[in-house]
């Protein structure tokens, strides 16, 4: 898995107790994999993200933005939404790292992932992009987007993924 070949499976983001799945994603290639928490704070969802986690228009949400890097090269940019009713006063709500991982304490908070909605396109990146990814404006990068839904149906996080495309490999296995 070299800043040419990073492969991606989504599965092990999902589930909890798996610590930090980016760094064990890369080490099990030899690669270290790093993440900057650059903001975690109470926002007003956009309306792309009410909608999708079923909030009313500008209902209040956890915004926690993450910078991660591979082999200290940035390589995505992730932005993750909460329901203020869940996130708010939790470790979702703070800059410091989660012992665990979001997944493991969205678990213990009665959050389970039951099912994922991931939708993926690829655009060429915006300013903000090209700045923080350090890619041109010709280098086309792969938004993922996640809505993560407990056993209820309550969505309960909504994820956009910016990622760098140049020799990103995404897998996705599903369990019929």
């Amino acid at each position: 898995m070299s800043r040419q070949q990073q492969n991606s499976t989504s599965d092990r983001y999902m589930t909890p107790g798996s610590g930090d799945a980016w760094a064990n994603e890369a080490a099990s290639t030899g690669k270290q994999g790093t993440q900057r928490i650059t903001a975690a704070e109470e926002t007003s969802a956009p309306p792309e993200v009410a909608d999708a986690l079923r909030l009313a228009p500008n209902a209040r949400v956890v915004l926690r933005q993450r910078v991660m890097l591979l082999d200290g090269h940035v390589v995505e940019l992730t932005d993750s939404y909460y329901p203020s009713s869940i996130a708010t006063g939790t470790p979702l709500a703070d800059r410091a790292r989660i012992p665990g991982g979001s997944v493991t304490l969205l678990a213990n908070l009665g959050y389970t992932t039951d099912r994922a909605v991931d939708e993926i396109s690829a655009r060429l990146p915006t300013l903000r992009e090209q700045h923080e990814l350090h890619i041109s404006e010709r280098d086309p990068v792969i938004v993922l987007t996640r809505l993560t839904f407990a056993a209820n149906g309550t969505p309960f996080e909504y994820s956009v993924m910016t990622m760098t495309a140049a020799g990103r490999h995404l897998r996705y296995q599903t369990k019929a």
